[in-house]
């Protein structure tokens, strides 16, 4: 959705603009995003801004994919589409998500991530159709 609103893709949209215009446009498209009978899978910056968690909390189920950084970092820690990722020394990312973590145990479901990602699949389709 942000990448078609903008033009461009998220990286360059860093790149090109900033963070900043990113979360601009991320919040922008928040309410249309969260639709009944969806789901939708958010960056992990979108939560961080209160203004959008009120929203997410209000118009979502939450749940937390709780991974470890291992696993993360496995998975998308070398994408040059993750721009707050790509380029930059594990422990700065690690920080990162340290700073994240506590609004995303904010959640009301967790699912362990860990798990292989047909698992993890699985798990949030049924917190969702329950």
């Amino acid at each position: 959705m942000v990448e078609d609103q903008a033009g461009m893709a998220v990286s360059d949209i860093f790149a090109i603009h900033s963070e900043a215009v990113f979360r601009a446009i991320e919040s922008s498209l928040l309410p249309k995003a969260l639709q009944p009978d969806t789901v939708v899978a958010l960056g992990g910056g979108a939560t961080v801004d209160d203004a959008n968690w009120k929203l997410i909390r209000e118009l979502a189920t939450t749940v937390y994919l709780e991974a470890s950084f291992e696993t993360i970092w496995a998975r998308i820690g070398h994408q040059a589409n993750r721009p707050l990722f790509f380029g930059h020394p594990r422990d700065e990312i690690q920080a990162l998500m340290n700073r994240r973590r506590p609004r995303y145990e904010e959640a009301l479901h967790r699912v362990n991530a860990d798990a292989p990602l047909d698992e993890v699949a699985s798990e949030v389709m049924k917190l969702w159709s329950a």
